[in-house]
């Protein structure tokens, strides 16, 4: 009697643990889904808002250096200034860049580690 009843609480161990690797599965595959499509979902705004801004940019960049060379009276002056500008801000961003580590490292560990 005494084995009976060890075989059956050895096939019930047997199944809870099953059980328990079957949804811990399902768990990390839900998770890993929601972690992608944040990011898949964030990179399509992203490149979709980077995009308009982008252009936007640029036809501001090319008002911005007719109205220079207007005031200067010498259109290719204007346009060397936006882009002695642009070549600035290159400057600076490149000397920036390893303080956008920390927050965008942050930010992506907030996606990750944040509870279903």
């Amino acid at each position: 009697m005494a084995f009976e009843e060890l075989k059956e609480n050895l096939s019930e161990a047997d199944a809870n643990a099953r059980a328990f690797v079957e949804h811990s599965r399902e768990y990390y595959q839900l998770k890993t889904f929601k972690v992608l499509m944040k990011a898949v979902t964030s990179l399509i705004k992203m490149l979709l808002l980077g995009s308009i801004a982008l252009l936007a940019l640029f036809i501001l960049s090319f008002a911005a250096a007719f109205g220079i060379g207007q005031a200067l009276e010498n259109t290719f002056y204007g346009f060397l200034c936006v882009g002695l500008f642009y070549i600035l801000m290159g400057i600076v961003a490149y000397v920036f860049k390893d303080k956008l580590n920390k927050p965008l490292l942050e930010k992506f560990s907030e996606f990750y580690f944040e509870e279903i």
